[in-house]
Parts: structure tokens; sequence; C-alpha cells
């Protein structure tokens, strides 16, 4: 097994709290509509509530995805080319990655995730299954520039963002996350991106709440970390999981709606929220081919080759690493 310790890259304090985790959710909390980023989800409880939901009926996107790289992997491999260092950033389980490490026969593979024991986790599972194959996990939050291990370093890099997982952020956060993997991985890179396509409401929104509960217990669980991580109370009984279409913004939205007048403390900060009142935890925005295309471009990323799978409900983009320019 070519499997390194990897690197931690997270900040915390002397008690072992995250500073960036604190710092977002004292800052959403404060705010007129309370939001929490939705990369928060994933400490190690949210990873594996996440991976549950990739295998409900209802929650299609990774079907799609699967499907797409399964039947156009021979064409994929063929643009990119051997040798590639590929980094994957959000790592998750890799349920997608040895299909297209199958394929692309890289020359060693960089698992980011800001869960670090599902990463090494994860990362060792995969290790065993490509024992040739050299793999640095690194534990970080790929929403900021990363500094990869020195061992890949004179390799081309090749991104890999499966799971529409841009499609969480608003279209400045997402520009802004494109240009930072951009500056991660380097002159010369190719980013393997998928984006969730617009489809029927219908489908949507069973998607992001399904009949058995598990997206709920998924959105609950970060309310659930707050409490257990920075010292809170938040009374989860009167907190619901709701899950709405924004037609303005083509988005699924969730929300922890509150049931009751409630009040709560969150690393000593006093907090309140109304009967009917959210936080708001969750934007998955949905693309068309332009507007995916201009988001790349705005990203620092040129669209090289686009596939759909067999009901266009979901997308896999290649682009390159634009060129800078001084100039239109």
């Amino acid at each position: 097994m070519a499997l390194t310790k990897g690197l931690k890259l997270v900040q915390r304090d002397a008690g072992g709290v995250d500073l960036a985790f604190r710092g977002d959710v004292l800052a959403g909390l404060a705010e007129p509509q309370k939001a929490i980023p939705a990369r928060w989800f994933y400490d190690d409880a949210g990873s594996a509530l996440f991976e549950d939901i990739t295998q409900l009926p209802e929650y299609y996107p990774t079907r799609a995805e699967t499907e797409i790289l399964s039947s156009h992997s021979g064409e994929i491999a063929e643009l990119i080319g051997k040798g590639w260092a590929v980094v994957e950033f959000g790592s998750g389980s890799s349920v997608k990655t040895p299909l297209l490490l199958s394929a692309c026969q890289p020359s060693a593979y960089v698992p980011l995730d800001i869960a670090g024991d599902f990463l090494r986790a994860s990362s060792a599972t995969l290790a065993a299954k490509f024992p040739g194959l050299p793999v640095y996990p690194v534990e970080a939050d790929f929403m900021r520039r990363v500094e990869l291990p020195g061992e890949v370093a004179d390799f081309p890099k090749l991104g890999f963002f499966p799971g529409s997982t841009i499609g969480n952020m608003i279209a400045r956060t997402a520009t802004d996350l494109l240009r930072s993997m951009r500056a991660t991985l380097g002159e010369g890179a190719l980013l393997l991106i998928g984006m969730d396509l617009v489809k029927d409401e219908e489908v949507l929104l069973a998607a992001y709440d399904d009949a058995a509960g598990v997206t709920a217990r998924f959105n609950l669980n970060l309310a659930l970390r707050i409490n257990r991580e920075l010292a809170g109370d938040i009374p989860l009984e009167k907190l619901r999981h709701e899950a709405r279409w924004n037609d303005i913004f083509a988005r699924i939205e969730m929300h922890l709606v509150a049931t009751d007048n409630i009040a709560f403390t969150v690393s000593g900060t006093n907090f309140v929220m109304r009967k009917g009142e959210s936080i708001h935890t969750e934007n998955s925005h949905k693309f068309t081919k332009r507007s995916s295309q201009l988001l790349l471009a705005a990203g620092g990323w040129e669209p090289r080759a686009r596939w759909t799978d067999e009901a266009r409900q979901f997308s896999l983009v290649l682009a390159e690493a634009a060129r800078p320019r001084s100039a239109p």
C-alpha cells in the first residue's frame, strides 16, 4: 500500500476547536438570515450520512455521474493522457475515483478533505485497490489555496471535483473557489468537474427531502456538531429540515426551521430564533450548459469537453487552466 501519513493543514485552538468552523458559525448565526457554509456538514458523521444519501432512490446525481464516468472513461482518458497527479477536492469516500484512476493511469493521487478521520480511512481503502499508486492525503479546507505535498511538485495536475459540490456556493464564492483551485494546481492543469443540471422541480425536491428522512438527519447533524464541538445548546427537537426550490437563483436550498421560539448559546454567544425563522445550511445550484461555461470562465478555466448521462440529468466537464491575459 503506497499510502503516506498525509498532511494536516486545519488550524485549531488549544482545545482542539477548528478556528474556521467556529468563526463561520458565529458570524453566520449573527446574520439577519442565519446561514452556515455547507462544507461544515462534513464531520465524520456527516460524511457517513452523505454516503447514505448517495444510495437513496431519490438521489440521482451519484448514479448519473457514475454512469458518465463508466460510459465515457475511454474518451476521458484519451483527452487527459497519462502521468497526472490527480488532486481530488473533497474526496469523501472516493466511490467514483477508482473509475477515473483506472482510466487515466496517474502518477499519484492527492485527496483533499476537511474530515480528517474519514479522509484517512477512505484513502487507505483506495490505496489498497491501487497498491502501486502513491497516495498523499491532505486534511485541509480546499476553499482556500492548498500547498500540495512536495512529492507531486513535478507532476502535471488534474483536479477532480465530482458531485456538483460547486453548486453549493453562490456565484462569487464558486468563482473564488475555482480560482483557488487554479492556484493550487498551477499552470497547464486540467479540471474534471461535476455540475448538476436544471430539471423538474419535483425531481429536485425529492432528491433533497427523501422519504426515509436521511437528508433531514444529515441537515440536523450540523446543529448536533455545533453543540458538540462549539459548546452549543441548540434544542435539536425544535428544528426541522426543509428543502426549497428557489427559481430566481436556480437552486435547491436546505434550511433548519425553528418550530417554536428558541434561545441558545454557542461558544459563549447568545442567539435567538423566532418560530418559522431558519438557519440556511445549503445551496445546490443547478446549471445549464451556458451558465456552467460562464462560471468556469469566470474562475479561470476554459471548457474543453462535456458529457451527460443518458437521461441528461447531470454533466461532467473537462476544463483547462486559462492562460493569464492582460486584456480582453
